[in-house]
């Protein structure tokens, strides 16, 4: 039976309509999926705790500031914290300098100026795709073969070797639609390489150097499977956590997440602010 103009009409704006209303519904789904257990954390870091030994009880007693005055409180939680901030910092400065360089020379240089390059991806791409469990046994293997002391340093050494890859990524990316004219007219005007690059390179292709320096610290200050194998005598964050949840997890634990979910969100709202002003 053929149907009319009017109703093929009707039906494709009943068709609309529901579209209009599935999509919402499903996104804001999605995004209370992903919020659940972030709102957990903040509502239980004010629930008095009434146990004798301070552990995080998931039935609410009531309303109190008290883990935020005593964050401090428990022996070795915030030096755990700072060890993984400065471990962050230094790893993500170290992996952004040499994640935009290699990234650079990616996209500027191909064989035979630029030999082994296609190696080279392939090992950006496994460093991507292997499995941390996998990167943190072999490290610790040529960190004992080597003689070489678990601490800071291979905590350092670890985390600048799994972030370089997504820097270089990143920044890649920002690089694929760079205009090389601006940099040629630099030259035709007399600039030097150095400061071509300090003055009109480097600040076009600033929106992915930040990205991939945001992704390192992230993947810095969250990982825990590496720095499990190569921590040694230090204990960052993430690694303290996983030992304080075996007898329990102490309220400040949520404090500091509250704390550090807080900074992340007021410097997303600040970025979309400052691109929006730009």
């Amino acid at each position: 039976m053929s149907l009319s103009v009017e109703q093929i009409v009707q039906r494709r704006t009943k068709r609309r309509h529901v579209g209009r209303f599935v999509l919402p519904v499903y996104s804001w789904l999605v995004i209370a999926y992903l919020v659940f257990p972030i709102a957990v954390m903040i509502i239980f870091s004010f629930n008095k705790v009434h146990a004798g030994f301070p552990n995080v009880s998931f039935a609410w007693n009531g309303l109190t500031l008290q883990w935020y005055h005593q964050w401090n409180n428990l022996p070795g939680l915030s030096s755990s914290f700072w060890l993984s901030i400065r471990l962050a910092l230094l790893a993500t400065t170290i992996a952004t300098v040499l994640g935009t360089l290699l990234a650079i020379a990616l996209v500027r240089y191909r064989p035979p100026a630029f030999r082994g390059k296609s190696i080279i991806e392939q090992v950006l791409f496994t460093n991507i795709a292997a499995p941390e469990i996998i990167m943190g046994a072999s490290l610790l293997g040529v960190f004992v073969t080597y003689n070489i002391a678990r601490g800071f340093l291979t905590l350092v050494l670890a985390h600048v070797m799994f972030s370089v890859a997504y820097v270089t990524v990143t920044v890649r990316a920002r690089l694929a639609g760079f205009d090389r004219s601006l940099e040629e007219a630099a030259y035709d005007l007399g600039a030097k390489p150095l400061s071509t690059f300090r003055l009109i390179t480097l600040p076009l292709i600033m929106p992915g150097v930040l990205a991939g320096a945001l992704m390192a610290f992230a993947l810095s200050i969250d990982d825990y499977v590496t720095s499990n194998f190569v921590s040694g005598t230090a204990s960052p964050f993430p690694v303290y956590i996983f030992g304080a949840t075996r007898v329990g997890t102490p309220p400040q634990v949520f404090v500091f997440g509250t704390v550090i979910f807080a900074v992340g969100f007021a410097l997303a709202i600040s970025s979309l602010f400052l691109a929006k002003k730009n």
